[in-house]
């Protein structure tokens, strides 16, 4: 008889933690090695982790909700299945209250789905070094810990010349958190920028407690009130954050996908022999990539009063799912072929359904695609992705009718395979005729696509 631990696994360099959403399977379960048990999320990304090892699920030791440390114990599985399951160790979730109706209302209350995730942060935990302790001696696990944050917080404390070891944080051991640092600047704590040049860079910051308030939706009587989802709530974060952060501007072209069609249509059962499904989007990803060494500002980020131009060409595609949108990037899309796109985005798109995307897989894009025309969107204006410059929206690729000029100097309507691209960047490094000469080369590649690049 074996007893395995189960642990939280560490799911990227800088993720210490990570919070327990869901467990797949109950107590006395009999789990095959490699087979999802729970899910956990971290800040980067959602995904299922598989069972060490074939037995029982004999003992339970964090419940849903709860975060913890990375290589912390979560369950126990015993190989033997005759031994005894044990009692969970953690107490059952409570029902998260339902906001209060009025006494007026009518009799059916607002039923309430709030998932427990969400609990209060762990008060902050103070790591100073020993008093004499050497300028040069090593950090402890806590300190070390303690400066570890997401890419997002360091990348907040940069442009705003900050030690995050001044910043008291709310996180795991005093980690380091957005809300934490956004607070911190807002507060004007020491270290910070000199009010003039902190104004003049800082996001804004989000309205005070009691002024948010009174925003908040109130449930009427037959609501439905569900908790956001962690990727959920991550999405409403960035969101926010890229809009008070870039000078968004948007512009659009129209394009010609009907040579693109007809390559498609000529390919398409070569492709299906060899696995591989070639769509639109598979071509607007190819050519972005072309075009994106071509135009390196849109392929660029900004750090503070420099740009820094990627050499890498790292392309994300936003990908939908039923609980909240996910961007698997795509590395090196330059070096790719068509067929390499194509391979790629179904396997991110594949593995991010399914919960078995990798952190990694999810960061240090450039540029971002996303394509609401698979829903039937005319076209619409994005918001970056942060740190990105650019964002491009690929609306509807359907037949319209299209104005186009004969030999002799006269006009005929026909029907064409069209589209419109929408390009949405920031403006603080991004002009008008870089975004345009983009999209001017993107379109002409689109509608001259050579037979030989597919």
């Amino acid at each position: 008889m074996a007893r395995i631990d189960v642990i939280m696994p560490q799911m990227g360099e800088s993720i210490a933690e990570g919070t327990l959403s869901k467990w797949l399977k109950k107590l006395g379960d009999e789990v095959k090695r490699d087979e999802p048990i729970f899910e956990i999320s971290t800040d980067k990304v959602d995904a299922e982790i598989p069972a060490p090892s074939a037995g029982v699920l004999t003992e339970i030791k964090v419940g849903e909700g709860q975060t913890v440390p990375v290589q912390t114990v979560v369950a126990v599985i015993e190989s033997d299945a005759s031994h005894a399951v044990a009692v969970p160790s953690v107490p059952a979730r409570a029902a998260a209250p339902v906001a209060p109706t009025p006494a007026s209302a009518p009799a059916p209350a607002a039923r309430a789905v709030v998932d427990t995730a969400a609990r209060p942060p762990a008060p902050p935990v103070s790591v100073p070094k020993p008093q004499g302790a050497a300028p040069g001696a090593p950090e402890t696990a806590e300190e070390r810990l303690r400066r570890r944050s997401t890419p997002l917080v360091r990348k907040i404390a940069a442009e705003h010349s900050l030690d995050l070891a001044a910043v008291p944080g709310t996180g795991y051991a005093g980690r380091v958190t957005k809300r934490d640092i956004l607070g911190y600047i807002e507060a004007g704590g020491p270290g910070a920028p000199a009010p003039g040049v902190a104004e003049a860079r800082r996001p804004p910051a989000a309205p005070a407690p009691g002024a948010a308030a009174q925003w908040e939706a109130t449930p009427w009587p037959g609501d439905r009130v569900e908790a956001m989802s962690r990727i959920r709530q991550l999405t409403a974060e960035h969101m926010i954050f890229s809009s008070h952060t870039s000078a968004h501007v948007t512009t659009f072209y129209e394009v010609d996908m009907t040579r693109i069609a007809r390559l498609r249509e000529a390919n398409k059962k070569a492709y299906d022999e060899r696995g591989v499904r070639l769509t639109y989007l598979g071509f607007i990803v190819k050519a972005v990539a072309d075009q994106l060494r071509r135009h390196p500002v849109l392929n660029a980020a900004v750090q503070r009063s420099a740009i820094v131009y990627r050499g890498q060409v790292n392309i994300g595609i936003a990908v939908a799912l039923d609980w909240g949108l996910i961007v698997p990037v795509i590395r090196q899309a330059d070096e790719l072929s068509l067929v390499g796109i194509a391979r790629a985005m179904a396997d991110l798109a594949d593995r991010a359904r399914s919960k078995r995307l990798k952190p990694d897989e999810v960061q240090n894009g450039t540029f971002t695609i996303t394509n609401p025309g698979v829903f039937g969107s005319y076209a619409g204006t994005p918001i970056i992705n942060q740190p990105q410059v650019a964002i491009l929206g690929v609306g509807a690729i359907e037949k319209r009718p299209k104005v186009m000029a004969l030999e002799d100097g006269s006009d005929i309507i026909v029907p064409r395979m069209m589209t419109m691209l929408s390009i949405s960047y920031d403006h603080r490094i991004v002009d008008g005729a870089d975004a345009d000469r983009f999209m001017a080369d993107l379109k002409k590649e689109l509608e001259s696509f050579p037979e030989a690049g597919v």
